[in-house]
């Protein structure tokens, strides 16, 4: 039995990390303190606990500690923790996505480009945004005023004239020198003053200009400056939600609603809105709205900055944080604009879900499955004429895909164009390793392929002992368009097709494209780097070394066919003489 004040007794009044344990080991719940013996004690000498966290100490077997140097590394430590254990009772903020920025490249002539993960001095970057399409949408925005090069280096480098880019104007082509350096230049200054919040300097600096030209007559030079401005008013009216422009802030409010928590997110960038996120805690059942939003502040800014100030919908107080609450003004708009995109976040979840659940008890319905039946686990398989063969395993658990379960698996020694070989194959490799580690066991295997397939899936789990899990193939009808699908159940010997309108169908087809998509780009990722390598690999006097500095030098095999036979003579390691060969074979 868990003596709770002599461990109390024995604890240091410094910051650390605590990690409460049920019976099995299992954890329940991990939490940082400023001073452990306080935090820890204050759960067992209080009685005014709500009911989640009663039940919660009604489970601790025992409690491990670990002291920090400081409330920050407790904080650090917390979040590595949570991910990692899972606690039961933590509520748990999902995002395994890092968020993209905007980035201005460092270059002679700099590229407007998306970036996601490490960062690198040389660039300028600017966010982070909610979503890639945000980043993509001000790229699009920014190339129409200032049309800047967007294209990678590798073309970049080896363009002989201007691209569809530059026609439709939304490029200048500095690849071909049809813009001066300093003309370059100034167009780059005025695209980080715009993405600084300085855009009224932009204005002014251009409106000058377009004056000057005027002036001189020069109007077709004036006409492009009055495009200019007139472009970047636009996007001004269009975008701007702060009186206070350049401020950076994030939004955060939370809803909960039928059970449902939503933590909404607003990103506002030197006064602009450039997007929102909505965030579906899990373990966050009893919870209040103010416990929710804590625990996606500490969880969220441990990965991302934080911007110099973050408004909240309940009052927080978190070190190294700005937090205000406001109750009214402009940044209580921006509240109650986040709090309606949580509501209507919450409203399409429980569409979704009713929709997904009426499609699984459709599907369990038509397979007569078990009514607990809810994980499915699709396979398919993916090659061109028998090259780069890569096999795919998609996961459909509690209503909807989990991405973070899907696997993939290079299929090897398995004669090329042999489907039957690389499914026995996956399969094989999929349900041992679960068999093996005791992990979970769908309930149903749906397999993209006919009968043959299907009866090799079932001497595979079979061979395993997992006589429970229903194999079901999904053959395309015979003009292969959707809703003629023919359902193979291996368990009874026969087959099913469902009318095109029904709901389980919907979701086969769901699941089934999910697979299919998820094999071809794993293929068409591993056919490429196989090809890169063996079109070089074909070439006289190329060995591993020289092939590695080419892809090196050009950024992979396409830079190198766009190569001249000087430029390619140019990497270390490469004569004229082999230089030529080399340009000859890919040519």
């Amino acid at each position: 039995m868990f003596d709770a004040k002599e461990f109390v007794r024995g604890l240091p009044n410094l910051p650390g990390v605590y990690r409460m344990l049920g019976q099995g080991g299992e954890a329940l719940y991990v939490g940082k303190a400023r001073d452990l013996k306080k935090r820890v004690s204050s759960y067992f000498n209080k009685t005014a606990h709500g009911p989640r966290t009663q039940v919660m100490i009604g489970q601790v077997a025992s409690i491990e500690v670990t002291a920090t140097r400081s409330e920050g590394e407790a904080l650090l430590l917390e979040n590595n923790l949570i991910k990692s254990l899972a606690p039961r009772y933590n509520i748990l903020f999902r995002d395994d996505k890092s968020y993209p920025y905007l980035t201005i490249t460092g270059h002679e002539y700099p590229r407007l480009g998306f970036h996601r993960g490490a960062k690198e001095r040389r660039h300028r970057y600017f966010g982070p945004f909610p979503h890639a399409y945000a980043v993509r949408e001000s790229i699009q925005l920014l190339q129409r005023v200032f049309q800047l090069r967007t294209c990678e280096d590798t073309v970049f480098e080896h363009r002989s004239r201007p691209c569809l880019l530059h026609q439709i104007k939304r490029c200048t082509a500095p690849c071909v020198g049809k813009i001066s350096p300093e003309s370059y230049a100034e167009d780059v200054s005025n695209a980080a003053l715009f993405l600084e919040g300085r855009e009224d300097d932009v204005i002014r600096g251009l409106t000058e200009k377009m004056n000057a030209a005027s002036d001189q007559q020069q109007y077709e030079k004036a006409a492009a400056y009055r495009d200019q401005v007139r472009a970047l008013s636009r996007m001004q009216a269009r975008q701007y939600v702060e009186s206070n422009r350049g401020v950076d802030a994030d939004v955060v409010a939370c809803v909960i609603e039928g059970a449902i928590a939503c933590v909404n997110l607003v990103m506002i960038r030197t006064g602009r809105h450039v997007g929102d996120r909505s965030f579906f805690p899990a373990n966050a059942e009893g919870a209040g709205a103010s416990e929710v939003l804590v625990a996606f502040l500490e969880q969220h800014y441990v990965e991302q900055p934080p911007p110099g100030l973050v408004v909240t919908s309940e009052p927080v107080d978190l070190e190294g944080l700005h937090v205000v609450n406001p109750s009214h003004g402009e940044r209580k708009v921006w509240l109650d604009m986040a709090r309606k995109n949580a509501l209507l976040a919450i409203a399409q979840r429980v569409r979704d879900r009713a929709t997904q659940e009426g499609r699984l008890l459709a599907l369990r319905d038509a397979l007569g499955l078990p009514e607990g039946a809810q994980r499915i686990e699709c396979f398919d398989v993916s090659h061109t004429m028998g090259e780069a063969t890569v096999a795919s395993c998609v996961v459909y658990d509690r209503s909807q895909m989990q991405k973070a379960e899907y696997r993939r698996f290079n299929i090897r020694g398995v004669t090329p164009g042999d489907d039957y070989g690389a499914m026995k194959q996956v399969l094989a490799r999929r349900y041992e390793r679960i068999t093996a580690e005791a992990g979970k066991i769908p309930d149903l295997v749906l397999i993209d392929g006919g009968k043959g397939q299907v009866g090799v899936a079932a001497a595979v789990l079979h061979d395993l002992g997992l006589h429970q899990v229903c194999v079901v193939g999904v053959a395309k009808g015979p003009e292969r368009k959707p809703g003629e699908e023919e359902l193979i159940l291996e368990s009874q010997a026969r087959t099913l097709q469902l009318a095109p309108s029904h709901p389980g169908l919907h979701l086969i087809q769901q699941i089934r494209d999910e697979a299919h998509r998820f094999a071809i780009v794993g293929h068409r990722a591993r056919r490429g780097k196989a090809r890169t390598t063996s079109m070089l690999n074909e070439i006289p006097g190329i060995g591993a070394k020289r092939r590695q500095a080419l892809i090196e030098a050009f950024g992979g095999l396409r830079g190198v066919q766009a190569a001249a036979v000087d430029d390619i003579a140019k990497v270390t390691g490469i004569s004229r003489p082999l230089a030529e060969r080399i340009y000859k074979h890919l040519h």
